[in-house]
């Protein structure tokens, strides 16, 4: 497999922008730089540009301003047939009056490939993706799951250097959705293809990815491999779109490096890391993940601040505990613990204390407020 390098610049967003009535940007001054063999998600809230961004890469849409660089070249005005990409699409887009086997052909008699070498390619297709005793049958005779591995066949059939999937695994139920993206990675790995991936699925994101670019309203909000993401977002979209999230607002009361002191609105401390705050008595929305909250007190820093909590009420989940609790005015506020052998059992109108590391909660920008 050829060694991942973001630096490399294989696909290369320069400033592109996107506008559909010349006045309001879907996609605004994008910046974007993907490395050949990385696995690449752009995920986001519907509206948010992704999906817009893949098109333009394709060739479907044009950009308003900006190019969009495929190997070092300018491929702004080179048709969608003419630029080497493999796609896969949610609906799977297969030809349903043709067998699987010419499907797979198509492309590559449109390319002008001998009926012996179509043949050839077509059955390693087919058997990469388990489906090798298929090729006679046509789409409407096959699952959901077949139709998509015969897809993403056809977009692997003629090696395409690049292969973009918009929303590939939507249409399939949930089991067969994580078992189809643990072998679309394993397909990656394996042949060393650039991936460009879109999905508003975190926990697909999550999996898949080497790096993931987070968009809202036209932008990336951050661009990071998932493990960062989720554990170090840069701003309160981002801790709140990746995985679930508990946010409490408040001042910055003081400063120590990167470490903050927060006071929340019924006045009671915090501790946190401060993110891009610089000044004490900036407003801030300070994140923590449900796992990383601790109620026994063996488990705390001894330098870190509590709050007193009351158990709403504790849903079991196998693995793990999800406990609602009242904290500091919040009544949504979630803690989950691990389900072991000798576990603290809580109910319903317990009074606890928790606490966390304050390298576990960040302090970020301020989520802005509902209208009214």
């Amino acid at each position: 497999m050829t060694s991942k390098t973001h630096d490399g610049g294989f696909v290369v967003f320069d400033h592109v922008q996107k506008s559909y009535d010349g006045q309001s940007l879907v996609v605004k001054d994008l910046n974007l730089s993907i490395g050949r063999s990385e696995f690449l998600t752009m995920l986001g809230p519907s509206g948010s540009g992704k999906t817009t961004c893949l098109m333009m890469l394709a060739g479907f849409e044009t950009a308003t301003h900006g190019q969009i660089l495929l190997d070092g070249r300018n491929i702004n005005d080179v048709p969608p047939h003419k630029r080497g990409i493999g796609m896969v699409f949610q609906n799977y887009a297969l030809f349903p009056h043709m067998t699987v086997a010419e499907n797979l052909a198509f492309p590559l008699e449109v390319r002008g490939m001998s009926r012996s070498e179509r043949e050839e390619r077509v059955r390693k297709a087919l058997d990469m993706v388990q489906m090798g005793a298929f090729g006679s049958r046509r789409p409407a005779q096959l699952s959901g799951g077949q139709q998509q591995r015969i897809a993403l066949a056809r977009a692997l059939v003629f090696d395409p250097e690049l292969v973009l999937m918009d929303e590939p695994l939507g249409a399939l139920d949930k089991q067969l959705r994580e078992h189809m993206q643990f072998e679309i990675k394993a397909l990656h790995e394996r042949l060393g293809v650039t991936v460009v991936y879109v999905t508003h699925d975190q926990g697909e994101a999550l999996t898949m990815s080497d790096r993931i670019a987070v968009f809202n309203d036209g932008r990336i909000q951050q661009l990071a491999a998932p493990a960062d993401l989720y554990e170090r977002p840069e701003n309160s979209f981002v801790a709140g779109f990746i995985g679930e999230n508990n946010a409490m607002d408040g001042i910055i009361d003081s400063l120590d490096g990167d470490r903050a002191l927060v006071r929340l609105a019924d006045g009671r401390m915090i501790d946190a890391t401060a993110v891009n705050l610089r000044e004490v008595g900036q407003p801030t929305t300070v994140s923590i993940r449900p796992e990383r909250i601790e109620f026994k007190p063996e488990l705390m820093p001894p330098d870190a601040h509590t709050l007193p909590a009351v158990v709403r009420d504790v849903i079991y989940m196998g693995d793990i505990l999800r406990a609602r609790l009242r904290v500091a005015g919040q009544e949504d506020f979630v803690m989950k613990y691990r389900n072991t052998l000798g576990q603290t059992r809580l109910n319903p109108g317990d009074q606890i204390r928790v606490g966390w590391h304050p390298q576990d909660a960040r302090a970020l920008d301020p989520v802005p407020s509902e209208p009214a």
